[in-house]
This record gives C-alpha cells, sequence and structure tokens, in this order.
C-alpha cells in the first residue's frame, strides 16, 4: 500500500506525526519514506509493506496530510505502476532530470584506456552540446585473461577531464561494493567536478546482496541492465531489489538477449519492451543498441545497423541511448568492433533527437 502525501507536508507538522504514530502502530507492518525532490515542491510517498490486506484505504485516506491511498496490485511494489495510479516520477541529479518523459543520450568509452582517449572524447561530446557519458573503469569478462579496466587509478583522471568539459553524470559500471567506495573517494579528492550513475551489469542483474548494498546508498543513482539470460519480470524483480531497499534513482536498461536466434548481431535486440517497461513501471527506461548489435555493420539503405536499432528503442518512448564510441576503435581495449567514430557523433545525435520529435509527434497524434 502506497499513501501519497500532500505537496511540500511539514516533516515536523502535527499532521505528518499523526499519521507515522497511526502507522507505525500498525502490527505486522513496516514503513518506508521515500521523497522525491523537484525544483518547486517536494513529493513524499510512504510504503507500507507487510500485511496490508485488513487496513482499510478510507480510513488511512481520512486523515489531514493524505492526498490519496493506492493498493498495490502487483509484485513490482515499489518501482510498480499501480491500479489508477497515472502519476509521473522523477529524480535529478547533478543537474540534470530523468524521469518517463526526457531523453538523454549516454555517448562514451565501454572502457577507459588513456587520458588522451578520454579527453578527446569528452572534447567532443562538449562540442555537440552533450552533459553526459559513459566511461567504463571495472570491466567483467568472460575471460580471466581479459583487459578487466584500469578500475581506481583511471577515476581522478576521468573525473578531472569530466570537469574541465562540463560533464554531468557519468555512467560506470561496478562489480564490487568496494567500487562504490572508490569512487566516492576519487570524487572527494578531485572536489566533485561531476557525478556518478553506478551501473549494475548484465551479470550481476541477480546477484542479489550487489543490489541491496547499492539499493542502500542514497549518494549516487542508478541504471541497471536487464539480465542477457533471464526473463524480464526477473530483471524487474532486480529493480524491486534496489528500490526496495531505498534508492528509487533507477534507470532500467534494455541490452539485448542471449540466443543464437539474434545472429549475426551479438545480442537479440529486446527494444520492443521498452513500452512494456514504462507501463510496468514508472522507471527511465534506456536502451543499449552497441551490446544488443554489436557491429559496425552498414545496411543497403547505408545506415549503421546500431543506428538502426537505437532508433527503434527510441521511437518506441526510450528516454536514454548509452552507446560505445571512441577515438580510434581499432585501439579500444574492450569492444573496438562494436564502438562507432568521433565523426560520426554529429549525425548519431542528430539522429536520435529526430526520432525522439517522430515519437512525441506520435504521443501527441494518439492523444488528439
Amino acid at each position: 500500500m502506497i499513501v501519497i502525501l500532500e505537496p511540500n507536508i511539514d516533516k515536523n507538522g502535527s499532521a505528518y506525526r499523526t499519521l507515522l504514530d497511526h502507522l507505525s502502530a500498525l502490527p505486522n507492518i513496516q514503513i518506508r519514506v521515500h521523497e522525491e525532490i523537484g525544483t518547486q515542491q517536494t513529493l513524499t510517498e510512504l510504503y507500507l509493506v507487510g500485511d496490508t490486506l485488513a487496513i482499510a484505504t478510507d480510513d488511512i485516506a481520512s486523515f489531514p496530510g493524505v492526498e490519496r491511498v493506492v493498493r498495490v496490485s502487483r509484485e513490482y511494489r515499489v518501482i510498480g505502476r499501480h491500479k489508477d495510479d497515472t502519476r509521473s516520477t522523477h529524480f535529478e541529479y547533478n543537474g540534470v532530470t530523468f524521469s518517463q518523459d526526457h531523453f538523454h543520450v549516454f555517448a562514451g568509452l565501454c572502457a577507459v584506456d588513456t587520458p588522451e582517449h578520454v579527453e578527446r572524447m569528452m572534447k567532443a561530446l562538449r562540442e555537440n552540446g552533450q552533459v553526459c557519458t559513459r566511461m567504463g573503469a571495472y570491466k567483467p569478462r568472460t575471460s580471466p585473461y581479459a583487459f578487466q579496466g584500469h578500475g581506481k587509478n583511471c577515476l581522478p583522471y576521468v573525473f578531472e577531464l569530466a570537469g574541465k568539459y562540463g560533464i554531468k553524470v557519468i555512467a560506470m559500471e561496478i562489480t564490487h561494493e568496494s567500487h562504490l567506495s572508490e569512487i566516492h573517494e576519487a570524487l572527494e579528492k578531485t572536489g566533485r567536478p561531476t557525478g556518478v550513475m553506478v551501473q549494475i551489469g548484465t551479470r550481476n542483474t541477480q546477484n542479489f546482496e550487489l543490489l541491496k548494498i547499492v539499493g542502500r546508498q542514497q549518494t549516487y543513482p542508478i541504471l541497471l541492465k536487464r539480465g542477457f539470460g533471464i526473463t524480464l519480470e526477473e530483471s524487474l524483480n532486480a529493480a524491486e531489489y534496489l528500490a526496495s531497499e531505498g534508492n528509487r534513482k533507477i534507470v532500467f536498461c534494455l541490452r539485448g538477449m542471449k540466443t543464437n536466434l539474434g545472429d549475426p548481431h551479438r545480442n537479440f535486440v529486446d527494444f520492443a519492451h521498452v513500452p512494456v517497461v514504462k507501463r510496468l513501471t514508472r522507471l527511465p527506461v534506456c536502451v543499449d543498441p552497441s551490446h544488443s548489435v554489436g557491429t559496425r555493420e552498414v545496411g543497403p539503405d547505408g545506415i549503421l545497423e546500431l543506428a538502426h536499432a537505437a532508433a527503434q528503442g527510441v521511437v518506441a518512448g526510450a528516454n536514454m541511448v548509452l552507446v560505445d564510441f571512441h577515438p580510434a576503435p581499432a585501439k579500444a581495449l574492450v569492444d573496438g568492433a562494436q564502438a562507432l567514430r568521433l565523426d560520426e557523433l554529429p549525425r548519431f545525435l542528430d539522429d536520435m533527437h529526430q526520432v525522439r520529435d517522430f515519437y512525441l509527434k506520435r504521443v501527441k497524434d494518439y492523444s488528439d
């Protein structure tokens, strides 16, 4: 059950305290408080977890300060879009807003290799008006002998260069809880010139202890990738793990499914699930065409198959595109075969925004 309070409710006021005292006295019920802090108002929601069937919604709704009560009707209690629940939700991080109504492109290096390449990438992003990127410091690999990333050693210069070129949010995968403290320490030592969106990769989607730890921290938003060999329901439950621990600043990323039915692409493109995730949850949805397609092959129309896949996700309503670029793909230490070149960045961005505009037109046409 979700108790939605009136905007900007006073946490020290009698109405809030009276309601909380009443709810705290309910048997076998845990209360989790969630806030969405916007530029004009703060929205507060109380999540009642436990045996809520015996609780009358009308009784709770009658308390001063309560706007409405929503009885949870789906498995995803925190992230779910429940019956009669049409609210939009958003979160803001380091000056960038994420929601099902916003759109961002995170172009960058799948794996950080040299300071020169990082700087060239970020310079190109600034020249093209971008404030977000992806930079892989920690790389889980199938082979134990493959490059695993530079780890904490590259964080200082990545963060300093991000600050130099006005990059506000960096999507960065972690594979262990210690990486959180390493990122935090490096940001503090460099004066917090940028921000990090912590990425949970496809191999760790069911690493439940890692999900709990990442969900408990409130400092960094989370980019969760769908597990490449599990169902959508299982992956959404991974997002619920994060949210149930307290962090609802989550973006859900579709990155393709591991099956030979997707050949010759690297993975079977699953971007038709974009509207499904937006219907089942209130999470912003990202697509990763680089790890779905995995090549630079060009169709007979002259358009990269990777760009076609990205457009499929965006025209379906994706709120974010995570895509590999590299100043010298032949020298990339990870996934160079799928990385786009810097001279292709302007065209790719223009292409994505054209498709986004077309999606918004479709939405308007359907609502008229």
